[in-house]
């Protein structure tokens, strides 16, 4: 019994050592590989999070102008010279500030001469930037394609054509066509126009009745252009330095015109009387 006491007592030692070696060993290499991994993946984020937030640009515009108050007074008279409502018809739009549009049409009953119709329209769309689904200006730019592509698809035109402009805001094409209804021919021009985060769509047509001549494709494009300079200076001067507690005007909710419709005879009659 004394001379196996010893011996007991060293395998004990010894049995004990890899347990405490293997111990110690998990712990060191434990603590270290959280602190690399912690470090590593805290290092890897921070400069993702700030590159996306660096890429997005803040919107330029962060409101539309009153799109009845777009086109001066003078330029409505000259394009639609007898317009029914001459303050102009807004488009119904639950929030101004992003979606707003107006219209105008009117038709000039020169009797025996025949009558002239006009129709003119605008509409605003603004973008905000989003980190998911880009600045703005890059989702402006988008409804812009999609825009020129829905005017050049117009159900029932004819002689389509589309010419980019230069000197309108940062984007702009004009899709010109014809198009024949109740039996008259119609003239249209609609421009499509980018300025920075918001996307502007102008239609002007007309056509001749009772009849009177079709007016000339040039003078429906030079009113077209007119107009949409004026809607493009609107943008700049009443879309800019407001404040954030600043509330867009917001015009009457009304039902969104057709931009096909035709003059009624009744209302040819009550406007020449």
């Amino acid at each position: 019994m004394h001379r196996s006491a010893p011996r007991l007592t060293r395998i004990l030692a010894c049995a004990a050592v890899p347990v405490m070696l293997v111990v110690a060993g998990c712990s060191s290499d434990s603590g270290d590989g959280d602190k690399k991994d912690s470090a590593s993946s805290s290092s890897s984020a921070a400069p993702d999070a700030k590159k996306t937030e660096a890429d997005v640009e803040p919107a330029k515009f962060t409101r539309l102008p009153d799109p009845c108050k777009a086109i001066g007074a003078k330029t409505v008279t000259d394009l639609v010279p007898k317009a029914k409502a001459k303050a102009g018809t807004p488009t119904k739009s639950s929030d101004t500030s992003a979606r707003a549009g107006c219209s105008w049409n009117g038709l000039d009953d020169k009797g025996v001469k025949g009558s002239q119709y006009r129709w003119l329209d605008v509409g605003f769309t603004r973008f905000e930037s989003d980190q998911a689904l880009g600045s703005g200006a890059e989702r402006a730019q988008q409804d812009f394609t999609k825009q020129v592509g829905k005017a050049k698809a117009a159900e029932g035109a004819k002689k389509v054509a589309e010419t980019s402009l230069t000197g309108i805001g940062d984007q702009a094409t004009t899709i010109t066509y014809d198009l024949t209804k109740t039996g008259e021919d119609f003239k249209y021009a609609t421009i499509v126009t980018r300025t920075a985060n918001v996307v502007v769509t102008l239609t002007y047509n007309g056509a001749g009745y009772a009849g009177a001549k079709t007016p000339s494709a040039d003078d429906i494009l030079k009113g077209a252009q007119k107009a949409v300079k004026e809607t493009v200076a609107s943008v700049a001067s009443g879309g800019t330095q407001q404040s954030a507690s600043d509330e867009p005007t917001k015009p009457a909710g009304t039902t969104a015109p057709d931009k096909t419709a035709t003059p009624d005879k009744t209302t040819a009659a009550d406007d020449k009387k």
